[in-house]
């Protein structure tokens, strides 16, 4: 809570994103932000950690589509944030598309975009079809599994080794790394960023020696001509944005099809796994609160007055929710509906959502067919969200199935 000089108006009582009330139901906690505060939310993202929470869906558009008064670049404010603070490896600036602007932005884009392209979707979709079967392998005989850490988390952390040429035992720490990162403590946040820093190093220099048909490599030979700190955090960016929300994406569309009669009925009528991925990204995306930037100077929006240097956080799962423009829409009107901010817009937004689409619907429909019976194996009540600002995410999803010897 914060405090104001004597004699003067207190400033409102900032909602903590952190903890496990605001984990456990968000969107009860945004409707109560919305008729307190408007569009615009006084958060803190950890303790002592200021932010605005854009929840307004056109007041988010207007700051995505402006880079030049809402830059990604949080240098200055960090100077004033401790190594100890929880959400600083996931804010703090890196020499990649995310934290950047301007030339620099345009480089480091055009690298990754080129690398990323240059994946075969054909190959993709055979990879993650190799990589689900084994997975199913694994637990179909028993008849129950953690669809979590079974299969959502291998098929991420396996297929985007394989795109990146990371090789197992370099993948491991890199993705120890990153979940330790979404953490909402301190001490494994920190230790999460050094792990990653020490992985993502690795696996340049070993694809500076040893280049191959892969994206990493494909990075180091682009014109950009991206040094070994470049490239350590072009892989940094990529790897954040690709395990921990797509492992998410994967699980929460499950859930969503095993709770929700509209999609468990439609799927076996033909409904594509593509329109239960859109609802989910629409009204519970994986990656719920981020695509920050910093105000250089202090500036209005909508008669709220963002502090320079202060981060400004977007709720995609807010802002697609936004009543301004969804009033009157039947949840059934989202199927295939994709409007929503989930990749982000503008510059920024998220380069690779070809891929990410791909490999959670291939992903889900293989678990469907190769266990079409699959269902929850304890109430929807019971599954635990972790705590934590940034995302949307199940500690586990159990579920249970007829065994298939």
């Amino acid at each position: 809570m914060t405090t104001s000089a004597p004699g003067t108006a207190s400033p409102p009582t900032r909602i903590a994103l952190y903890d496990a009330e605001f984990a456990e139901d968000p969107h009860r906690a945004y409707a109560r932000m919305r008729d307190r505060f408007g569009p615009l939310v006084p958060v803190e993202l950890a303790p002592g950690v200021p932010a605005t929470l854009v929840i307004g869906f056109h007041q988010a558009r207007r700051i995505l589509n402006d880079p030049l008064h809402f830059p990604a670049d949080p240098r200055i404010w960090q100077q004033a944030i401790p190594d100890t603070c929880p959400v600083k490896p996931m804010m703090e600036w890196r020499p990649n598309a995310l934290r950047s602007a301007g030339a620099e932005h345009t480089r480091y884009r055009a690298a990754n975009t080129a690398s990323l392209q240059a994946v075969d979707q054909h190959e993709l979709r055979a990879l993650v079809e190799k990589v689900a079967s084994e997975a199913i392998g694994d637990f179909r005989a028993l008849g129950h599994a953690d669809l979590l850490t079974q299969y959502s988390w291998p098929i991420a952390f396996r297929v985007l080794s394989a795109l990146l040429g990371c090789p197992d035992e370099i993948g491991r720490r890199i993705a120890d790394g990153m979940a330790k990162i979404f953490d909402a403590e301190a001490a494994t946040a920190a230790l999460g960023n050094e792990i990653l820093g020490r992985a993502v190093a690795d696996l340049v220099a070993l694809r500076r020696h040893q280049p191959g048909d892969d994206v990493t490599s494909r990075l180091i030979a682009h014109a950009a001509r991206l040094d070994d700190v470049e490239m350590s955090h072009q892989l940094v960016t990529l790897y954040g944005a690709g395990i921990e929300p797509l492992t998410h994406l994967i699980s929460n569309t499950v859930l969503k099809i095993l709770t929700d009669e509209h999609f468990s009925a439609g799927l076996h009528a033909g409904q594509p796994v593509r329109d239960a991925l859109d609802t989910v990204l629409y009204t519970d995306p994986p990656l719920a609160n981020y695509c920050i930037t910093y105000p250089p100077y202090p500036i209005d929006v909508d008669g709220v007055l963002l502090p320079a240097h202060q981060p400004v956080v977007i709720s995609m799962a807010a802002c697609n929710n936004d009543p301004a423009v969804t009033a009157g829409v039947a949840a059934a009107d989202l199927t295939g509906n994709r409007a929503h901010l989930s990749w982000s817009i503008g510059p920024h937004s998220c380069p690779a959502r070809s891929h990410a689409y791909l490999i959670a619907e291939t992903a889900i429909s293989w678990l469907l067919d190769a266990l079409p019976e699959l269902d929850l194996a304890r109430p929807v009540s019971e599954l635990v969200w972790r705590p934590g600002p940034f995302h949307r995410a199940l500690e586990s999803l159990p579920v249970r199935f007829p065994a298939v010897v």
